[in-house]
C-alpha cells in the first residue's frame, strides 16, 4: 500500500512529491552519508511515484547536493 497520492492515488496532485521530499529530507538528516540515488528509488517506492516525478528528484535532489 502506497503513502502517497502518486499517478493513479487519490490524493491531490502533487501531495505524493511533497509527501517524498519530506520523507527523504528526514533520512538525510538521520544518516550521515546517505546513498541518495536509492533513498530516491526507495521513495518512489514508498510513495507511488510516477516514473516523471522519480526523475525529477534525481535531477533536482540529488545532483543539486554534489
Amino acid at each position: 500500500m502506497s503513502e502517497g497520492g502518486g499517478a493513479g492515488g487519490i490524493g491531490p496532485q502533487g501531495e505524493s512529491i511533497r509527501r517524498a521530499l519530506r520523507w527523504l529530507d528526514d533520512r538525510v538528516r538521520e544518516e550521515a552519508n546517505p546513498d541518495r540515488v536509492k533513498l530516491v528509488s526507495e521513495a518512489a517506492r514508498r510513495f507511488d511515484l510516477s516514473p516523471l516525478e522519480e526523475d525529477f528528484l534525481l535531477a533536482s535532489w540529488v545532483r543539486a547536493a554534489r
